[in-house]
């Protein structure tokens, strides 16, 4: 069995910002993307955004979101940005490209007339410019096909001295929950291929944080900042480990359900006695995930760089 992770014979030298990361034969299709993303949307809800949503929380009040905040949140999911936006006041607009993972978010939103959740692709926002005070993505604008217009359109919707912050994973070993998921499956089926390292799988594709600044500057934000925090995770058991892992990326979704029977029973097995040697004896574990958060300021139009890249890029 093989990780299919990453893209094979991409380049090995760290990608200049202003290149996109995958050529347009190279992308998936929207379709496939919503595809994707809509047979997931069940147990995304059930167990990716409840963790998530703790971080969700603890991002909108560090960028002071509060009563009357104009928010976006792209490919938002099931709501881990957006409701706690909302929650504080803000008046938010999430969307995401998955009809589904949008039903699974509005149900959460249920009650609130501060949420109101399109479904769009991120990549083409229908969405006036300057439109935002904060426009935020939580490992969703990093995981596009097309990351630069990703970031193009973010920026194009905030106003002038609003704010674009973007959240994604940092280096795989820190993300424990997929990092000892991986050391089980290579223990378990022989021949099972590591995550690879360059270029990394997508969700890690921000995780150097030198280029994640460098990203954001060539998307026209200045005051750049990215920082190191920690999303940690409460599994009761191997088993709600490995159900996360499943919903929470189609990349998840094709590793456990590649698995035999005999395979995932020993996976399973590995992860507990994983689990119970990091809480002294007990089934289920706190696991940690670093994280990148960058953030950074809309420039005015006459301060805008000129390098700006085209959004079509």
């Amino acid at each position: 069995m093989t990780i299919p992770l990453g893209r094979p014979g991409a380049h090995a030298h760290a990608p200049d910002p202003s290149v996109p990361d995958r050529s347009s034969a190279d992308r998936p299709s929207p379709e496939a993307v919503r595809a994707e993303w809509d047979a997931l949307a069940a147990e995304f809800d059930r167990f990716t955004t409840p963790h998530t949503m703790l971080f969700g929380e603890r991002l909108v009040e560090r960028a002071a979101v509060g009563v009357g905040t104009r928010f976006l949140d792209v490919a938002a999911g099931s709501g881990a940005l957006a409701l706690p936006a909302a929650r504080r006041g803000a008046d938010v607009v999430a969307v995401d490209i998955s009809p589904a993972m949008v039903e699974r978010l509005a149900a959460r939103a249920r009650g609130s007339e501060r949420v109101r959740a399109p479904v769009m692709d991120g990549e083409h926002l229908d969405l006036a410019d300057d439109s935002f005070d904060v426009s935020a993505s939580l490992n969703g604008v990093s995981l596009f096909p097309d990351l630069r217009r990703g970031l193009a359109e973010l920026v194009r919707v905030t106003r002038p001295g609003g704010t674009v912050l973007i959240a994604a994973f940092g280096p795989p070993q820190g993300a424990e929950f997929i990092a000892w998921t991986v050391q089980a499956i290579r223990a378990a089926v022989p021949g099972a291929a590591p995550l690879p390292a360059d270029p990394p799988p997508l969700p890690f594709r921000l995780a150097d944080p030198d280029r994640f600044a460098a990203l954001l500057r060539a998307a026209g934000l200045t005051g750049v900042r990215v920082r190191a925090e920690v999303l940690d995770t409460a599994f009761a058991s191997a088993g709600e480990l490995l159900d996360t892992v499943r919903s929470s990326n189609p990349v998840g979704a094709r590793w456990i359900t590649g698995l035999t029977a005999r395979q995932a029973a020993e996976v399973r097995q590995i992860l507990d006695g994983m689990l119970r040697e990091r809480s002294g004896g007990r089934p289920g574990a706190v696991l940690h995930a670093g994280m990148n958060v960058g953030t950074g300021t809309v420039a005015s139009a006459a301060a805008a760089s000129p390098e700006r890249p085209d959004p079509a890029g």
